[in-house]
């Protein structure tokens, strides 16, 4: 399949779909497939999406909260706490739908929640809008780190 990103010099967006529900993620993945440039990876429970975000170095999280092992929202405070990973975006998806739920969610740090089931074109509005700014970051510190080289090379006479 032919990318935009690699067109544009750009590698495809990393995404990483963690739940312990295998038809959930099936589910995901397929949604997924429809949007370019896009690569997903699987993990099925908090301690392999741990392992899975060192390997794989995701843009973005999709985050199940109940999992055996280690919860959603213990994943996401490690990787909220990490400066390393901080920075990923995670969605958490849930069947979780009160209200203290959602606070242990953005306590935890999470940047956004889908419910489960998942609609199809909420997924894929959501995740589209932070690939946008990603592309968006990555272009301002390309034009940064350009604008720094321009100021610090010698003058031409």
């Amino acid at each position: 399949m032919t990318t935009d990103a690699t067109e544009n010099n750009q590698r495809p967006s990393k995404i990483l779909v963690v739940d312990d529900n295998a038809q959930n993620l099936e589910l995901l993945i397929e949604y997924l497939q429809t949007i370019d440039d896009v690569e997903t990876s699987t993990a099925v429970d908090g301690i392999e999406a741990l392992e899975m975000v060192q390997q794989v170095e995701p843009d973005r999280i999709l985050l199940d909260i109940m999992m055996p092992r280690m919860s959603g929202f213990e994943v996401c405070r490690k990787l909220k706490s990490d400066p390393n990973t901080r920075d990923i975006p995670i969605i958490m998806v849930t069947a979780l739908n009160e209200l203290s739920d959602i606070e242990r969610g953005v306590e935890s740090g999470t940047d956004d929640f889908l419910s489960k089931p998942v609609n199809r074109l909420e997924l894929i509005t959501r995740v589209k809008s932070l690939l946008k700014l990603r592309h968006l970051k990555d272009e301002l510190e390309r034009t940064l780190t350009y604008l720094n080289d321009v100021e610090s090379s010698p003058p031409t006479p």
